[in-house]
C-alpha cells in the first residue's frame, strides 16, 4: 500500500515538472507576435449649445501622430465658463492649463429647480389644432 502511494507521489511530481517546463524545445521563452500600428494624424471638434436646457460645452483636438493638443470648455453652474487647454505626448505626459471666464454668481434667492419632462419619440411633442372646421354629419 505504501509503495502505491509513493508511485502516485512520484507521478504527481513528474507531471508537475513536465507542465512547468518551457514550451519551446530549446528552452527559449515563447515569442508573441505583436502588431504596432503607425500613429495617424487627426483633427476633430464639436460643440453643444442649448439655451433652453442651459447646456454649453465643446472640445477641439488635433494630433500630428506624436503629440496631442486641444482644449475643452464647459459652462459651470455658477455662471463662469471653464476652459482646459492641454498637450500630451509620450515624453512629457499630460499637461493642462485651466482658465475661467466670467465671475461666479451666487443668487440670494433660489427658485424651484428646472426640470424637463422626458419626451417619447413615438408620440408628437405637440398636438396641433385642426385648421379647418369639419362639416356636421346627419343620419
Amino acid at each position: 500500500m505504501y509503495r502505491r502511494a509513493g508511485v502516485v507521489v512520484v507521478l504527481f511530481v513528474l507531471s508537475g515538472l513536465a507542465l512547468s517546463a518551457p514550451s519551446d524545445a530549446y528552452g527559449a521563452p515563447a515569442h508573441h507576435q505583436t502588431y504596432k500600428e503607425e500613429p495617424q494624424p487627426y483633427q476633430y471638434q464639436y460643440a453643444v449649445q442649448d439655451e433652453y436646457a442651459g447646456t454649453d460645452f465643446g472640445q477641439t483636438e488635433e494630433s500630428d501622430g506624436q503629440t496631442v493638443k486641444g482644449s475643452y470648455t464647459v459652462q459651470l453652474p455658477d455662471g463662469r465658463k471653464q476652459t482646459v487647454t492641454y498637450v500630451a505626448d509620450h515624453y512629457g505626459g499630460y499637461k493642462a492649463e485651466v482658465t475661467y471666464y466670467g465671475e461666479a454668481q451666487y443668487p440670494h434667492e433660489y427658485g424651484p429647480p428646472i426640470t424637463f419632462k422626458p419626451q417619447s419619440y413615438h408620440e408628437p411633442s405637440y398636438n396641433p389644432a385642426p385648421s379647418y372646421t369639419p362639416e356636421p354629419s346627419y343620419h
